[in-house]
């Protein structure tokens, strides 16, 4: 037994859940949703955004799908959704843990680091590693006695 936890039990905490800690499987899904979230966003950014013809384009007044594309991305990320939705749900994970909320800020803070949100997407970020600590039902018992 470790000193920290013989100082707890004699304090009378003692730990009656797991920390939260994704599955093999679960893990492997949000690595996926990870990497393609990323590399939309990269699409986005310099396949899209930053390329000077479809900038042109898009400005003498094209109509196609990537104007639309691009033109609601722009409108996106100029109003922070992605950081402000990658920190409410990195904030939902942090008080209450489950791999649903895990995912969904982890998808939107990769989105928002890359398309300018990088504030609000780096706390997410931030709030999503301080929730492995978290325990997975969130209680810490009190012995009675």
């Amino acid at each position: 037994m470790k000193a920290w936890e013989s100082m707890a039990i004699k304090a009378g905490v003692t730990n009656q859940g797991e920390l939260f800690r994704p599955t093999l499987r679960q893990g492997l899904a949000l690595g996926a949703m990870f990497v393609a979230a990323l590399g939309a966003a990269l699409y986005f950014r310099y396949g899209i955004i930053e390329n000077r013809t479809i900038g042109l384009a898009c400005d003498a007044g094209d109509v196609s799908f990537i104007c639309r594309l691009r033109l609601a991305t722009i409108y996106l990320f100029n109003s922070n959704v992605f950081g402000a939705v990658a920190i409410a749900a990195a904030a939902l994970q942090l008080c209450r843990p489950n791999i649903v909320a895990f995912g969904i800020g982890l998808v939107f803070a990769a989105l928002g680091l890359v398309l300018y949100n990088t504030r609000l997407s780096a706390l997410a970020v931030a709030l999503l590693v301080l929730s492995l600590a978290r325990l997975a039902r969130g209680d810490l018992r009190t012995k009675a006695g």
